[in-house]
C-alpha cells in the first residue's frame, strides 16, 4: 500500500462534500474489491486475534429503520466511519491498513473541528509487554467491570459479554506505544507513572504503564493553543490527535474525509443488516453506502439535554457541566438506539468538580472548565450552606479524581436536598495571584470556548468568581447572587469554618477528613508535599463547582469485537462501535483510559468492520 512521506505539519485533503461527490464517487464506488489485496498483515491480525466480522445475526427490533431498498447512492466505500475524533481515527486508519476503503464522516468543518481527543490531556496506556498478560486481563477485569473484587456481588459488565471485551483488550493494549509511533516517527512520550489501582487484581504484574503525548521536548501545549499550531509545538492532547491525524494522511489513498457531514440515520436493508448512513452535506441529505460495515464513534452525549435529563444522577443538568467538545451531542447513540441497541450504564461519566460558566452555553446547557486547582494548596472546598465535606485533594488525584463527583450528587436523605451542589472552591489573593485557576493550554479555556486569562482577572470582573473583602461578605455575596446557591450560604458557617481551616495550617493535621499537604501538581501530574498554607490575604474568593469532567462513558452495548448488541443480546449485523459512547470503563476509570479505548477499540472495530464479506458482493 502507498505511503506518504510523513510532514511537519500534518493535514488533511480538504474534501468538502460538493468536490468529494464529484470527484470521489465513481472512484470509491469501484476501489473496495480493488483494495482487498493488501488486506494482508491487518487480517492476519485479525485472526490471531480471534476478531471477524459479522454478516449474519439478529434483526434490530427497531422503528428507524422502515426498510426501503436503496438503488441510489451518492457516496460509497467498504467501511463507512462516523466521527473523526481518536476512536475514529483509529478505526479508520486499522480499516485502510486491512486494504479497505473508508469514508471517515465528521460534522464539523476541519478548521474548527475539536473534538474530545484533541482538547484531553494526551495521556494513554501501553502496559509493558514483558507484563504478565493474565494479570492484565485481571487488572482490566477490575476497572471494566469489578467482579473480581472482593467488594463486589455483581459485574457492572454484562456477563454475556465481559470476558471477551477483557481478552480482546488485553491482547492489542501493550501495542498502543507502537502503533501511535508507527503513525508519525517525530512523535514522542514520557512515561506519567503506572496503575492507578494499585490494590486490583495484576496491578503489578501487569507491567501497567500510561504516557503523556508530545513531539520532541514538548508534552504540554503553549497557553491558548489553535489546532492549527505546527505539531513541534503542541503536546497533551493536540499532540496525540496530531499523530493520529498523520497517520489518516498517510492513508489518504484510502481513507476519505467528508467535513461537514453529519449523520443522522442508519440505513438497514430488509436483512436487518445495516447498509449505510443518511448525513446531510450543505442541506441537503446524502444516501452513503457502506459495502461492509459502519463504524460509530462519535463520542457521548454530554450537549444531549434530553439525554443529559434522562441518565445524570443528581440535581438536574445545571448541576452538571462538561469541559470537553461542544460536539458531543449524543448523534451516535441515539442512531443506535434507532436501529435497536442495547444500552449499557449510560449515566456513568468521567467526572470530578468541575466549574460551570453561566455567560456561555450550548444546547441550553452551560459550558464548564478544568478546575485542576482544586485541592491545591491554599484552596478548599465546601458545600452550599459553607462546610468542608471532603479531603479537597481527592478531587484531582488519582485514583479518586474521576469519581469525586459522587459527592457532588450525593442526596442528603432527610432533607431531600443536594447539599454539595453547588460547592465552592475558596481562596485569597495570594493564590488567585499564583497563576490561572484552569488550565490555559487544553479543554474549553485553553481552546477559547470560555474566555479566561493568566490572572484571573476576567472571570472576577465577569461575576463568575465571587469576590469579597471578608469571609463573612464573601458568604452573603454567594447567598445573595448566586442563583443556584438559593440562599443556602451562612456566614456564621463559612467563617468557623475558615476558622477550622487555619488550626490545620497552624497544626499540619486535619483531623476531620484527613487531608495531608501533598496535592497533585496540575502541571506536572506529580503528587508532591506543598504544605498548608493559609487561606488569609484579602481579598477572598470564591469558585463555584458542579459535577462534570471531560465526557460520558456510557451508551451503547458492544462486544468484545466492538459489535454494537441489540436487545436480544445479539449483534446488529455490519454495525460496530468505539470511543466515548460505547466505553469499556463501566466501573472505574484511570485518567488517560478515554484515549486508550480509541486506539484499542477503535483497532478493533476497523478490524472486523473490513473482515466482513460485501453484502452487495452478488450484484
Amino acid at each position: 500500500m502507498k505511503r506518504k512521506e510523513t510532514r511537519n505539519q500534518p493535514t488533511i485533503p480538504d474534501h468538502t462534500p460538493e468536490t468529494t461527490a464529484v470527484s470521489r464517487r465513481s472512484f470509491i464506488k469501484g476501489a473496495g474489491l480493488a483494495a482487498g489485496a493488501v488486506a494482508g498483515a491487518s487480517l492476519a491480525a485479525s485472526a490471531a486475534l480471534g476478531l471477524g466480522g459479522c454478516s449474519t445475526g439478529g434483526t434490530a427490533g427497531s422503528a428507524s429503520g422502515a426498510v426501503v431498498p436503496e438503488t441510489v447512492w451518492d457516496q460509497e466505500a467498504d467501511v463507512v466511519v462516523v466521527g473523526f475524533g481518536g476512536a475514529g481515527a483509529c478505526a479508520s486508519i486499522e480499516a485502510a491498513n486491512a486494504g479497505a476503503q473508508v469514508l471517515l464522516i465528521e460534522k464539523n468543518a476541519e478548521k474548527s473541528h475539536l473534538c474530545n481527543t484533541l482538547m484531553a490531556g494526551g495521556i494513554f496506556h501501553s502496559p509493558d509487554k514483558s507484563g504478565d498478560p493474565a494479570a492484565l486481563k485481571q487488572y482490566l477485569r477490575a476497572m471494566f467491570s469489578g467482579e473480581n473484587l472482593p467488594t463486589k456481588t455483581e459485574p457492572e459488565q454484562s456477563p454475556l459479554f465481559v470476558d471477551g471485551i477483557v481478552e480482546k483488550f488485553a491482547a492489542l493494549e501493550p501495542e498502543n506505544l507502537d502503533f501511535m509511533k508507527g503513525l508519525d516517527p517525530d512523535y514522542s512520550v514520557i512515561e506519567s507513572g503506572g496503575a492507578a489501582f494499585p490494590q486490583f487484581p495484576g496491578a503489578e504484574e501487569s507491567g501497567y504503564k500510561a504516557y503523556y503525548s508530545g513531539y520532541g521536548k514538548n508534552f504540554t501545549n503553549p497557553d491558548f493553543p489553535t489546532i492549527d499550531l505546527p505539531k513541534e509545538e503542541t503536546g497533551s492532547g493536540l499532540a496525540f490527535f496530531n499523530c493520529l491525524k498523520n497517520g489518516v494522511q498517510d492513508r489518504s489513498d484510502l481513507i476519505t474525509v467528508m467535513w461537514e457531514t453529519p449523520a443522522k440515520k442508519l440505513i438497514k436493508n430488509d436483512q436487518g443488516e445495516i447498509i449505510g448512513v443518511k448525513a446531510e452535506s450543505q442541506g441537503k441529505e446524502l444516501r452513503i453506502k457502506a459495502r461492509k460495515a459502519v463504524v460509530l464513534a462519535s463520542g457521548g452525549y454530554e450537549y444531549s439535554e434530553e439525554m443529559r435529563r434522562a441518565f445524570l444522577e443528581g440535581p438536574g443538568i445545571t448541576g452538571w457541566a462538561f469541559y470537553g467538545t461542544t460536539s458531543n451531542e449524543g448523534d451516535g447513540i441515539r442512531m443506535g438506539i434507532e436501529a435497536g441497541a442495547q444500552l449499557a450504564k449510560v449515566g456513568k461519566a468521567a467526572s470530578r468538580f468541575i466549574w460551570s460558566c453561566p455567560d456561555v452555553k450550548h444546547n441550553n446547557m452551560q459550558v464548564g472548565a478544568i478546575a485542576d486547582t482544586v485541592g491545591s494548596a491554599g484552596t478548599i472546598v465546601v458545600n452550599s450552606k459553607g462546610s468542608r465535606f471532603m479531603d479537597e485533594t481527592l478531587i484531582t488525584k488519582d485514583p479518586s479524581r474521576y469519581f469525586s463527583y459522587k459527592n457532588a450528587v450525593k442526596m442528603d436523605i432527610t432533607t431531600l436536598t443536594f447539599p454539595n451542589d453547588p460547592s465552592y472552591m475558596i481562596f485569597d489573593e495570594t493564590k488567585r495571584l499564583a497563576g490561572p485557576l484552569t488550565n490555559l493550554s487544553l479543554s474549553t479555556a485553553g481552546f477559547g470556548l470560555v474566555p479566561w486569562d493568566e490572572k484571573n482577572e476576567i472571570p472576577i470582573e465577569r461575576g463568575w468568581i465571587y469576590k469579597a473583602d471578608t469571609i463573612e461578605e464573601l458568604a452573603q455575596k454567594i447567598s445573595s447572587t448566586h442563583a443556584q446557591n438559593k440562599g443556602q450560604m451562612d456566614a456564621a458557617v463559612l467563617a468557623d469554618t475558615m476558622s477550622k481551616y487555619q488550626q490545620i495550617v497552624e497544626t499540619g493535621v486535619d483531623k476531620e477528613f484527613g487531608r495531608t499537604s501533598k496535592a497533585r501538581d496540575p502541571k506536572t501530574a506529580q503528587v508532591v508535599d506543598v504544605g498548608f498554607q493559609p487561606i488569609s490575604t484579602p481579598p477572598f474568593y470564591a469558585l463555584p463547582l458542579v459535577a462534570g469532567g471531560p465526557n460520558t462513558k456510557g451508551g451503547l452495548q458492544a462486544d468484545g469485537d466492538r459489535h454494537v448488541i441489540d436487545w436480544d443480546n445479539k449483534p446488529i449485523p455490519r454495525l460496530y462501535t468505539a470511543g466515548e459512547m460505547s466505553s469499556c470503563l463501566k466501573f472505574v476509570y484511570q485518567g488517560g483510559g478515554n484515549l486508550t479505548e480509541c486506539i484499542v477499540c477503535g483497532r478493533i472495530a476497523g478490524m472486523n468492520a473490513t473482515a466482513e464479506t460485501a453484502w452487495d458482493q452478488a450484484e
